[in-house]
């Protein structure tokens, strides 16, 4: 008997943790990134950082985190829902944006899908590109963080091979072409703090060292 007490509140102290684990789990956004999401309702849009901007420049250029879907709760649905009413607003019209866009360092994009029916808008979690194509594909390119500017770049691959998670957590995979590609490439290239213009800058570099 004297051996059964110890064992039986060892169990009840793990069952305790527990379930103060489940009680106490990460929230997905800070405090501060829930301030910003809060502002508005999943109807209205946020407001985009451009690097016209000393501090949002700064913010621009950080890299984003993944979203942990075992903390998932409401606040996911909501912020993606104002991603999405941000790139529709006819403020920007643009054809994708990237959480970290709107002051939200998490890997959260929004892309316009030309290469399905009524072209509609969605969203990707943890969004990864593991496959380029050697062909590539020239693209005139502009950015809602750039105001006032587009230019054509011509490294972009033509079709890639695309990784990421649904609003479930359900991890898939795709095969994407085109312009599609394209904006898959600007807006995850967001998510670790480059600019497409990151690449024009290169570009001058590479041309003027073989003057």
């Amino acid at each position: 008997m004297k051996f059964i007490l110890p064992i039986l509140l060892f169990f009840v102290v793990l069952l305790i943790s527990s379930c103060n684990e489940k009680e106490e789990k990460e929230p997905i956004f800070l405090e501060n990134q829930m301030n910003l999401i809060g502002k508005g309702d999943t109807l209205a849009s946020m407001r985009v950082l451009k690097i016209t901007n000393k501090e949002d420049s700064l913010l621009l250029r950080q890299e984003s985190e993944d979203v942990s879907f075992s903390d998932v709760d409401s606040s996911l649905y909501y912020f993606s829902k104002r991603l999405v009413a941000t790139v529709r607003d006819s403020i920007n019209l643009g054809v994708g944006i990237a959480a970290p866009q709107v002051g939200i360092l998490k890997n959260i994009i929004c892309v316009q899908r030309f290469d399905k029916k009524n072209e509609p808008f969605e969203i990707y979690y943890n969004p990864t590109i593991t496959q380029y194509t050697k062909k590539t594909q020239p693209c005139k390119e502009g950015c809602l963080s750039i105001p006032g500017r587009s230019d054509t770049l011509e490294i972009r691959a033509y079709a890639i091979l695309l990784e990421y998670e649904n609003i479930t957590g359900e991890h898939k995979y795709e095969m994407v072409e085109d312009f599609t590609a394209v904006i898959f490439q600007h807006e995850i290239d967001h998510l670790k703090g480059i600019l497409y213009t990151d690449y024009l800058h290169e570009k001058a570099h590479a041309e003027g060292r073989k003057h």
